[in-house]
């Protein structure tokens, strides 16, 4: 929940300016539902995609400040993020939610980037796998592998965003290897090839270079540094050299 209109197209125009060499990575930017419209326009011919934050299951309806699938994509949205840990956390998002969200978000072309991981108390009681299979088999039920390879999984270990803790590229490759090994169960492994696997936990540049070294982590879910024209666009080209 940050930036104003006008904060927005500063970011946005700093960004393109910034990234518009790169050509290893997808680059998405997820800002509020207000600035979608208006930074869809300002990212026209650039190498820049547009996502949104969340999303509801129902095409339209009474559902009273809720934004539908169809309205994200009138917006120029391509990528919407479901699942998010702040909104499980403080919204009240479940795997069944999660679940209808997917679907909805497939059904009306957009890619959902869907977002699994423990908390503290489940990082410190050895319960980190039992929460990932959960998330994972709960919140992609009935999806099939032809769906599967539109999605994008996000790890986002709570435990190390916004705490002081920070996840060990190593710690992010444990799971990452774990999650990839699950859907490789689900979908089999010629699917599970295709998918991408990103890391949301404290993401910065001083540590993306070496989290995007490990072998089964694709990429990142940029937070709290996304806000930041240097920082983010030094985590971009940085992820952009480890791709070459």
């Amino acid at each position: 929940m940050y930036k104003t209109l006008k904060e927005g197209q500063e970011l946005v125009v700093a960004l393109r300016r910034d990234l518009y060499k790169i050509e290893n990575v997808d680059i998405v930017i997820c800002p509020p539902y207000t600035l979608l419209a208006y930074l869809s326009d300002a990212l026209e011919t650039s190498n820049i995609t547009l996502g949104a934050q969340d999303c509801h299951w129902q095409e339209e309806g009474a559902f009273t400040g809720e934004i539908s699938c169809k309205m994200l994509r009138d917006a120029g949205c391509n990528f919407v993020i479901i699942g998010h840990s702040e909104r499980r956390q403080y919204f009240g998002e479940t795997n069944d939610s999660v679940n209808k969200k997917i679907k909805a978000a497939l059904k009306t072309g957009l890619l959902p980037i869907v977002c699994v991981g423990e908390n503290l108390s489940e990082r410190e009681n050895n319960k980190t796998f039992d929460v990932i299979t959960d998330h994972v088999q709960n919140g992609l039920k009935d999806i099939t592998a032809e769906d599967m390879e539109k999605i994008v999984i996000a790890y986002e270990p709570v435990w190390a965003i916004g705490t002081g803790k920070t996840a060990t590229p190593e710690q992010a490759e444990e799971v990452h290897k774990f999650i990839r090994g699950l859907l490789n169960k689900l979908f089999g492994k010629e699917t599970t090839n295709m998918i991408r696997i990103q890391y949301g936990g404290s993401v910065k540049p001083e540590n993306i270079t070496e989290l995007m070294k490990q072998p089964d982590i694709d990429g990142a879910l940029v937070g709290g540094a996304s806000l930041s024209v240097e920082s983010f666009s030094t985590i971009v080209k940085k992820a952009n050299e480890v791709i070459k």
